[in-house]
């Protein structure tokens, strides 16, 4: 089988590549707008761009009357949270996940927790047990896409999901995206230890 993307309609070509691009890691993002007015959606097209500076970039999607309201917040405020969508958490994500009026809270939508940030205005999410305080970088106009990288500026772990110093994905239990209405947990871990390569002596 061979896939032209230039020849498949817009909708099926999403299909596929969202069926092939798996798992996703989920950004549960929350913002607040200049009007005070709180907002949170899950976007699955979410990724770390970067340790030196901690950036992490999100494509969010326009709509056809213009930006989301998660990329118009961070824009005008100017920063975002970053959540983590565990297991416990997923339902509720996906509830939020609507095409809701942009006067919809969804926090009181599927019933969360809205908790201050250390150093930003948007509030993050209290049942979340990873939660990333960004200050927005930059925006990227990608095609239909708003690409929103911002900074990572303080982080919230819950002290449940750490072994050893570090965030347990076993503990953690995240949720990754598939392809149209699934999720996959992680479960099951396996090790596998990078070569270790030896560099020439400089002489």
């Amino acid at each position: 089988m061979f896939v032209d993307p230039a020849a498949m309609e817009q909708r099926l070509l999403h299909q596929f590549l969202i069926s092939v691009v798996v798992p996703r890691p989920i950004a549960f993002v929350s913002t607040v707008g200049v009007n005070g007015g709180h907002n949170v959606s899950p976007f699955s097209y979410f990724n770390l761009l970067s340790s030196r500076p901690p950036l992490v970039g999100i494509s969010v999607n326009r709509r056809a009357a213009g930006a989301k309201d998660t990329a118009r917040n961070a824009r005008d405020v100017g920063d975002f949270v970053v959540n983590v969508v565990n297991e416990a958490l997923s339902a509720r994500a996906v509830e939020a996940s609507g095409e809701w009026p942009e006067d919809v809270d969804e926090f009181a939508l599927a019933g969360l927790t809205p908790v201050a940030s250390e150093k930003v205005k948007s509030p993050r999410v209290g049942e979340s047990p990873v939660s990333l305080e960004c200050r927005l970088e930059r925006i990227l106009e990608i095609g239909a896409t708003d690409f929103v990288i911002g900074e990572v500026v303080w982080a919230h772990v819950r002290e449940d999901v750490l072994r050893d110093g570090r965030v347990d994905p076993v503990l953690l239990r995240p949720v990754g995206r598939l392809g149209g209405d699934l999720y996959a947990v992680v479960g099951e871990v396996q090790a596998i230890p990078r070569p270790r390569v030896a560099r020439p002596s400089s002489t």
